[in-house]
C-alpha cells in the first residue's frame, strides 16, 4: 500500500520538522489498493522493516536495563550495612525515576531527542559511578548519588514511543509496534537482574554497578545515532506549567494507571508470603516470572490482530479482566495452581499497557509526545510503588485484584459524568424547556419598511405612522400581516 504523507514540514525533506509528529498521525492518508490487492492489517514483520525501527527498538531495550539492573545492584553493594539502608536507597532510586521522567520528557519536547537523552544518560552513568567508588559507609553520600542517577534517568521509552508516531505509516502499524514495546520490555526485568548477578559471581558487586552505567550509556548511544531520533524536532507549542496535566482525560488516564499498577508491584511481596504459605521457597521468584511470561506472551497475541471497539472500550475491559484474571491466585493451595495462576493476569497486563501507551499518544497535544509518555510511565512507577508498601505493610493478597478493579471505576466515572449532564438535573427529563421568543410579526414588518431606502423624511415620517398603526393593532388584539389592511376584530 503507497502511502500519501500530510502535514510534515514543507523545509525538512526528512519528514520530522515540527509539528510532524501530530501531523502524521492525523492526518496520514493512504491510498485505496489497486484492485484485486486486499487490505490487510499490520504485522510484526510490517513494524520491524520500517527503516531504523529494529534499531530505534533494540537500543531503548539496552538503554532502559538500568530500570531492573539498578535495584539489586543497589541492594548488592549495600548489603553488609543492612537491608533497611537498601531498601531505602532502592525506593529512592524508583521514586526518582517518576519524578524526574516527566521532567526529562518535557526538555526532550522542548530541545529534541539527542541533547535530552545523551545528558540524561551520562549524568545518570555518573551517579552510578560515584556510588561504585564511594560505597555506602556514608549513606547520604550514597543517597546523592542514587537521587542524581535516578532522576537523570534518560526516558528512553518515551522517546520511542514519540518516534513511533512519526515511523510507522498508518495508526495499525503504530498499535502493532506498541503492542511489541510492551511485550519485549518484559525482557529487560528478566535479563537485568541476571546480568547483575552474573557480573556480581564473576567480579563484585561494585563491577554491577559500573556494568549498569555502560548498559545505560551503550543503549542511549544506539538511539541518539539514529536519523530519526537525531532530525526529531517536537511542534513548537506554548505549554503550561502543568503540562499535559492540563488534559482531563490524560489526568483519568494517569489515575487509572497508578491503580493499575498496585499489582504490578505488589506481586513481588505478595510471591515471598505465598511460597511461606505453600512451602516452596522457589515461588518467591517463579511467581513473578511467570507474570513476565504471561506478559511476553499476551503482548505478542495482542499485536498479532486488530481488536474490535475504540481504544476506550479496550482500556476498560482490560482493565476489568487485569482485576479478575487475579481472583484464582486468591484460590491457589499448590505451588503448581499458583504457578498457573499468575499466567493469567499476565496475558492482560501487556495489552492492557499497549492500549494506554496507544490511548496516550492519541490525547497528547501536540509538541507533548514523550512529556506524556513520560508521565504514564511515572504513573505506573507510583503504583508499583504504592502496591510494594502496601504489601509489604499489610500482605493481603486481596489487594491484587483490587488495582484492575479501581482503574475500571477510575476510567467509567467521567463517562457516568457525562452521561448525568446530557439527561440535565434530576425531574427535568420529559420537561419541555421554553426556547428563545418567536420574533413578532409586526417587529420583523415595522424592521423592513422602515429600512427601505427613501429620503430621511419620508422614511421618518412613514415609520411613525407604520408604528402607529403597530400599537394600536397590539393593543386591539388583531394580528398584522403583510398586504392585508389592519382591521379591529369584533368581539
Amino acid at each position: 500500500m503507497t502511502l500519501i504523507r500530510a502535514g510534515a514540514d514543507a523545509t525538512d525533506p526528512s519528514g520530522h520538522g515540527p509539528g510532524a509528529a501530530a501531523a502524521r498521525r492525523d492526518t496520514t492518508v493512504a491510498r485505496p489498493p489497486e484492485a484485486g490487492t486486499p487490505a490487510r492489517p499490520a504485522r510484526y514483520r510490517d513494524v520491524l522493516r520500517v527503516p531504523f525501527a529494529t534499531r530505534l527498538l533494540a537500543g531503548t531495550l539496552i538503554g532502559r536495563m538500568p530500570t531492573a539492573m539498578a535495584p539489586l545492584a543497589i541492594v548488592l553493594i549495600t548489603a553488609r550495612e543492612g537491608y533497611a539502608l537498601a531498601g531505602s536507597l532502592t525506593a529512592l532510586y524508583l521514586l526518582a525515576n517518576a519524578a524526574g521522567g516527566p521532567l526529562a520528557g518535557r526538555l526532550a519536547d522542548r530541545y529534541g531527542q539527542t541533547r535530552t537523552l545523551t545528558t540524561g544518560a551520562l549524568v545518570a552513568a555518573a551517579g552510578f559511578t560515584a556510588l561504585a567508588a564511594t560505597g555506602t559507609s556514608h549513606p547520604g553520600a550514597a543517597a546523592g548519588c542514587v537521587l542524581i542517577a535516578g532522576v537523570a534517568k534518560p526516558p528512553l521509552d518515551a522517546a520511542l514511543r514519540a518516534l513511533w508516531t512519526v515511523l510507522m505509516p498508518t495508526r495499525d502499524h503504530e498499535r502493532v509496534a506498541l503492542s511489541l514495546d510492551a511485550a519485549a520490555q518484559e525482557l529487560i526485568y528478566v535479563g537485568g537482574p541476571l546480568l547483575v548477578v552474573g557480573v556480581a559471581a564473576a567480579a563484585s558487586a561494585r563491577c554491577a554497578l559500573l556494568a549498569t552505567a555502560a548498559v545505560g550509556v551503550g543503549g542511549m548511544m544506539m538511539v541518539v545515532s539514529a536519523p530519526p531520533s537525531r532530525s526529531w524536532k517536537p511542534a513548537p507549542q506554548r505549554t503550561h506549567g502543568l503540562g499535559v496535566l492540563c488534559s482531563p482525560p490524560l489526568r483519568v488516564l494517569y489515575l487509572a494507571m497508578v491503580c493499575a499498577g498496585l499489582p504490578m508491584g505488589a506481586i513481588t511481596p505478595l510471591a515471598v508470603q505465598a511460597a511461606d504459605r505453600l512451602h516452596d521457597a522457589g515461588l518467591s521468584g517463579t511467581l513473578p516470572a511467570a507474570v513476565s511470561v504471561g506478559a511476553l506472551l499476551g503482548g505478542l497475541a495482542y499485536g498479532a490482530r486488530s481488536w474490535p471497539g475504540t481504544t476506550t472500550r479496550q482500556l476498560l475491559f482490560l482493565c476489568g479482566g487485569f482485576g479478575a484474571a487475579w481472583l484464582p491466585m486468591l484460590a491457589a493451595r499448590t505451588p503448581t495452581a499458583a504457578l498457573a495462576a499468575c499466567v493469567l493476569p499476565g496475558l492482560l497486563m501487556a495489552p492492557l499497557l499497549s492500549a494506554a501507551y496507544l490511548h496516550t499518544s492519541a490525547l497528547a497535544p501536540a509538541g507533548s509526545v514523550t512529556e506524556a509518555s513520560a508521565l504514564l510511565v511515572a504513573a505506573l512507577d507510583i503504583g508499583c510503588a504504592a502496591g510494594t508498601a502496601a504489601a509489604g505493610l499489610a500482605p493481603m493478597p486481596v489487594l491484587l485484584p483490587t488495582g484492575g478493579a479501581a482503574a475500571c471505576l477510575v476510567l467509567l466515572a467521567p463517562r457516568r459524568t457525562g452521561r448525568r449532564r446530557a439527561r440535565g438535573p434530576r425531574g427535568s427529563a420529559g420537561r419541555s424547556h421554553p426556547g428563545p421568543a418567536p420574533a413578532r410579526p409586526c417587529a420583523a414588518l415595522s424592521a423592513t419598511l422602515c429600512a427601505t431606502p427613501a429620503s430621511a423624511a419620508s422614511n421618518s415620517h412613514s415609520c411613525g405612522l407604520l408604528d402607529a398603526v403597530l400599537l394600536r393593532a397590539r393593543i386591539q388584539g388583531g394580528p398584522i400581516t403583510p398586504g392585508r389592511p389592519t382591521r379591529r376584530r369584533r368581539r
